[in-house]
């Protein structure tokens, strides 16, 4: 796992795109701050970039640097989690600007799973995580369900966890906004 992670992070350094085992489903990431490598990966999917996409984070010591108000629930809701929950923020900052929504959001889930965890630690910024797959298209429930076309338009693949068969599910979404208003987008 260790070669796999020196990999991927000298990938995403030189603006790379990986696809990388995550909490979740099998993902599709770049360096959060790279402008043109966040680009790549909305042509690669075929997806409008209004429709922004998500960081994934090793810890939540680091979500003050990524958003300007953290709401104390926030904390609270991440340690109570029992599964994958990715939190949709207001106020989003030193992130790429096309990866953040019009009205200033991120989506940011704090990964508890051993590669991608260590992947956000060692790379030491956030990583875009979206599924791997074309925009509208079901999303892969493992690596054997990832189109051989995505696989091909990637900079990178990581070996580790891709012989795993169960099926994997997509993170719950909450919207935390302004005042302590509290929106459930996927459970």
């Amino acid at each position: 796992m260790e070669e796999e992670i020196k990999n991927a992070c000298e990938v995403l350094k030189k603006g790379g795109i990986i696809i990388y085992p995550t909490d979740t489903i099998w993902g599709i990431g770049c360096d959060a701050a790279n402008e043109a490598a966040v680009k790549k990966i909305y042509e690669l999917k075929q997806r409008s970039d209004s429709k922004s996409m998500l960081v994934l984070l090793d810890s939540s010591a680091k979500l003050d640097f990524y958003v300007d108000e953290l709401p104390e629930i926030a904390l609270d809701l991440i340690d109570l989690s029992d599964k994958p929950l990715t939190i949709i923020y207001s106020g989003a900052k030193n992130l790429a600007p096309n990866l953040i929504a019009s009205d200033g959001s991120i989506g940011i889930r704090i990964t508890n799973e051993d590669f991608s965890k260590k992947l956000c630690r060692q790379f030491r910024k956030p990583i875009v995580s979206t599924s791997a797959n074309i925009s509208g298209e079901p999303s892969p429930a493992n690596f054997s369900e990832i189109k051989s076309e995505i696989l091909r338009s990637v900079d990178y693949v990581v070996d580790y966890r891709r012989n795993e068969t169960q099926k994997s599910a997509p993170s719950s979404i909450i919207q935390l906004g302004k005042g302590g208003l509290i929106k459930i987008i996927r459970e």
